[in-house]
């Protein structure tokens, strides 16, 4: 482990991300929440270590993000990995706390949010998830919109993805995204996924082919001194996805529950995620970790890309 850069702000980079860093190797970022709040262990270290073994397959290091103990973290040795997978009462960490769980020197699972932010600070352009957040059902009576969206709009980083989360109002997400000037790219399709769907019934804004073209996109963007980030989407594979028709009938009876249950804030989405894997028996966990190995693997194809 490398000595943190400054005991004002205490990041520890792992020993393989230190040694990509120096040699200017291609380097993919990873959330930690999926780790903590996806699954229970050991399935979550299998996932993790799988996604990370499919990152350097491609030619990339990986670099799984947390707060561990107040400090940041860029890469994760075995052992950390692995106290992560087993830890509990671990905190979710945004953009609104991330500074919170490192300065209270709490232990914090990055989301989509905080992993850009963190992504960005350690030079890494390219970052690896399951589904951004984004507008929720019925968010103009709750106002629930996650600040997923908000951290695209500024932060300039890829972000590969399997579409918006499906329990989300996958229109209204696309339209605030458009409007935060924020590119979405679906991979190989003219249609925007969702996430555990290969289809959400919607257009795609733009559309390319090839991790090249995606990599000469953001070079573009650079070079015009565009800000923000980049929303890559990456449909699920075929064999492992849901179709649409039937997600959409798990995913009405589990807003419906999380309403009785009065299910409110950081809670809706693992409330919603945990009650449809009991209605699918399972299955939607299934398709999220093949989705999450699929992102890892285009995420890794497009670092390495950046970096020719």
């Amino acid at each position: 482990m490398t000595k943190p850069i400054s005991p004002l702000l205490p990041i520890a980079y792992s020993k393989e991300v230190a040694s990509a860093k120096q040699r200017g190797a291609p380097l993919v970022a990873l959330e930690s929440t999926i780790i903590t709040h996806g699954m229970p262990y050991p399935g979550n270290i299998e996932m993790a270590r799988s996604v990370e073994a499919i990152i350097r397959e491609q030619g990339a290091v990986p670099a799984t993000i947390a707060v561990i103990h107040g400090t940041l973290h860029i890469g994760l040795e075995a052992a950390e990995l692995e106290q992560l997978a087993k830890a509990t009462e671990v905190m979710k960490v945004s953009r609104a706390d991330l500074a919170f769980a490192i300065a209270e020197r709490r232990t914090g699972a990055t989301t989509v949010a905080a992993t850009m932010i963190a992504t960005a600070r350690a030079g890494i352009r390219v970052f690896a998830t399951g589904g951004i957040g984004g507008v929720h059902r019925g968010a103009e009576e709750s106002f629930d919109i996650s600040a997923d969206i908000e951290e695209l709009a500024r932060t300039g980083v890829i972000v590969v993805c399997a579409g918006a989360k499906a329990i989300l109002d996958i229109p209204k997400t696309l339209e605030v995204l458009e409007t935060r000037g924020v590119p979405v790219v679906t991979y190989e399709s003219e249609e925007f996924p969702a996430f555990w769907s290969r289809s959400s019934g919607i257009r795609s804004p733009l559309s390319l082919n090839s991790p090249a073209a995606i990599a000469n996109f953001q070079t573009v963007r650079e070079q015009l001194g565009i800000d923000g980030g980049m929303l890559v989407a990456n449909p699920v594979p075929e064999a492992d996805e849901i179709a649409r028709e039937e997600m959409e009938i798990y995913i009405e009876r589990a807003l419906d529950s999380a309403e009785r249950d009065e299910i409110t804030g950081k809670a809706v989405t693992p409330y919603l995620l945990s009650t449809i894997f009991d209605l699918t028996d399972g299955q939607s966990l299934k398709t999220n970790i093949a989705l999450v190995e699929n992102n890892a693997r285009l995420a890794a194809e497009i670092a390495v890309a950046l970096g020719e």
